[in-house]
């Protein structure tokens, strides 16, 4: 599929290091989703530019056909490095000058973009990465951000959502949007992997994603070989659960892996534990269906894609339900075969690449 939009521009801080071959720095799902998004672009003819924040890269680098530009230090969140960034960033606009700028999780940039929209005559476009950036719940606890980008949702061209149930919480509040689903990251695996890990956690370190709940888990489960994979975020927060790591046998901790290395720890795994208490689709559930791997959450269940396709289990924010279950599924080889081959089916119904990029760009329009 040929598209008319001759030139898209992602503002992403970190989507950059997925496409630097030589990042040993990891950052978030939806930095990765972006960076797989620019690069399928980039394979339709569409040229597509990551405005980035400042970490060392040459200003203009191409990596996978992606041209990644240096917009300073836009991403931190605090006031007076984004009021310092704005020239930064509107430089970088009005050189590129791109038919979208498109924004991927909440921000108060999406606003700011929105207000810049008649100078740069452009149009702005919004993916949905997590619930509460429209249930209420990222107002709820920064009203004065919050609102914001709220202003910024509703101003935007186009909105686009992860899930069915996101598109449906944006049009109960009287604005469009389409579905996209995440897009895959290839892999290079053509042969099995030998499952050498019960139990798997991967995440940033932050309290959303709740590291010290998967903690509790193995106190619960002994004798149970995990592995922890913990990239540094809130440094207190992770200080203590690198000292309570360290006193947990059959644990293994790794402070970060770079993404050209993650999939194998999903491979080796049978089962991949999620303790977060918001998420829109976690990669990690990606990355766990293509390597065969059952998948264990705590609350997060996006459309239903557990429970529907029998991948594993969901306890519904219950933690007793979750040790007695994963101590059920722990015991039955047969019931983890089969949840994996659940978790394969979701890519096959729900993950196709080329579909999920048209998705996209049908929902930004002509």
């Amino acid at each position: 599929m040929r598209s008319s939009h001759r030139k898209i521009l992602f503002l992403s801080g970190h989507a950059h290091r997925a496409l630097d071959p030589a990042a040993a720095v990891a950052s978030g799902g939806a930095e990765l989703q972006v960076a797989l998004l620019a690069t399928a672009l980039v394979r339709r003819g569409i040229e597509t530019v990551i405005a980035a924040a400042s970490d060392g890269f040459a200003d203009g680098v191409v990596w996978r056909g992606v041209c990644v530009r240096d917009a300073g230090r836009f991403d931190t969140g605090t006031p007076w490095e984004t009021l310092a960034a704005l020239r930064r960033v509107w430089r970088v606009l009005r050189e590129e000058h791109p038919q979208w700028v498109i924004v991927y999780g909440w921000t108060t940039w999406l606003t700011i973009l929105c207000l810049w929209r008649p100078f740069l005559k452009t149009r702005i476009g919004f993916v949905c990465a997590l619930d509460s950036e429209i249930d209420g719940g990222f107002q709820r606890n920064h009203p004065l951000r919050g609102r914001i980008f709220t202003w910024g949702l509703r101003w935007a061209d186009a909105r686009l959502s992860i899930t069915g149930h996101q598109a449906r919480l944006f049009r109960s509040q009287g604005m469009s949007c389409s579905v996209t689903r995440l897009l895959l990251q290839p892999t290079s695996e053509s042969t099995p992997t030998a499952k050498s890990v019960d139990l798997l956690w991967v995440a940033r370190c932050h309290p959303v994603k709740r590291p010290h709940a998967f903690l509790d888990l193995l106190e619960r489960l002994p004798g149970v070989r995990a592995r922890m994979i913990c990239s540094p975020q809130d440094h207190e927060l992770m200080r203590t659960v690198r000292a309570r790591a360290a006193t947990l046998t059959g644990l293994e901790f790794l402070e970060g892996v770079p993404y050209r290395e993650i999939q194998s720890h999903f491979s080796a795994a049978r089962i991949f534990v999620n303790t977060s208490l918001d998420e829109g689709v976690p990669n990690t559930f990606l990355h766990a269906a293509l390597g065969r791997t059952a998948i264990a959450s705590l609350l997060v269940d996006p459309d239903g894609m557990i429970t529907n396709f029998h991948a594993g289990i969901c306890a519904e924010g219950d933690f007793e339900t979750l040790v007695c279950e994963l101590t059920a599924l722990l015991d039955s080889p047969d019931s983890i075969i089969s949840a994996a081959a659940g978790a394969a089916r979701i890519l096959e119904e729900w993950h196709d690449n080329d579909r999920n990029v048209t998705a996209f760009l049908e929902g930004l329009g002509p």
